[in-house]
């Protein structure tokens, strides 16, 4: 991990690659190039003859082992009629979740701008969310609610943004809006994404452009683990509307994560506007 070029990462500098650096890139890059060969077509063929195809949930789970994510899945995921609510690192959570359960998703628009990525998650039913688009919020709430009349699982990111792996932002819960009331058998089930020791430098946070990250994290030697827990799910039946649903499931997450790090949270080093988060002058433990 370079700490130097991280850094002038966040502040939005771009990364400049060594030869061999470029070599692993441009390898990876071929690789998801073969895996849209293999996979796009089947994707459509199956399409004409039945609704709900297993090619995107088999493309980005392979697409995020070749982006070097080896998951190691801990507890068991609901397969329907649930809603999953985690913490947020990096685009691969969505490459790595989404091979996992099949999951949909709730993202930032900026991860929609992001070249392939951006494809990959409409391929996934990803809904982008703006985050000072506020008159959106319905629209996206109602997509929701088809997502999970049809028997989805859906995934929401409710930090607002991508952090670090050592810290954990308020939740902002305006997309729990679509457990107001919650659809019949619904569950809620929280999920920590674990990228231990690696978090920092795969993280996308700052100023940094989607493009810049991906193009670092392609290029990164070998293979990293994500460990994937999936908390006790619950019904969001036994709460009060979305503030207290979304406040056990972070609880939930934040007792996890103290666990798999072993030390207190970090405050996080950047300002969040959608979870009105200020950061600290200096980054220290979380008391």
């Amino acid at each position: 991990m370079n700490a130097a070029r991280r850094s002038a990462a966040e502040r939005g500098e771009p990364s400049d690659l060594t030869a061999i650096e470029w070599i692993r890139f441009s390898l990876r890059m071929l690789g998801l190039v073969a895996l849209l060969i293999i996979f796009v077509p089947l994707h459509y063929l199956y399409r004409i003859f039945k609704y709900g195809s297993p090619f995107p949930m088999l493309f980005l789970r392979y697409a995020g082992r070749l982006a070097g994510a080896r998951v190691r899945t801990i507890g068991t995921p609901l397969r329907r009629d649930v809603f999953f609510i985690s913490n947020h690192v990096s685009w691969l959570d969505i490459l790595s979740l989404a091979g996992a359960s099949g999951t949909a998703f709730v993202a930032k628009a900026e991860l929609g701008e992001v070249p392939v990525i951006s494809w990959l998650c409409r391929l996934n039913r990803t809904v982008f969310v703006k985050r000072e688009n506020r008159l959106g919020v319905a629209e996206q709430i109602n997509l929701l609610r088809e997502a999970l009349a049809d028997n989805w699982s859906v995934t929401v990111f409710p930090e607002g943004t991508t952090t670090d792996g050592q810290s954990l932002l308020p939740f902002k819960t305006s997309m729990l809006s679509v457990l107001e009331p919650p659809p019949p058998g619904v569950l809620v089930q929280p999920v920590l994404l674990d990228y231990g020791e690696v978090g920092e430098d795969i993280g996308w946070i700052g100023d940094e452009s989607g493009v810049n990250n991906a193009k670092r994290v392609l290029s990164r030697r070998g293979s990293f683990e994500l460990r994937m827990h999936f908390l006790e799910p619950f019904s969001p039946e036994e709460f009060r509307g979305r503030k207290a649903i979304g406040a056990r499931a972070r609880a939930a997450i934040e007792a996890a994560l103290l666990t798999a790090l072993g030390k207190p949270l970090r405050h996080f080093k950047h300002d969040v506007v959608p979870v009105r988060y200020n950061a600290p002058k200096e980054s220290v433990p979380i008391e």
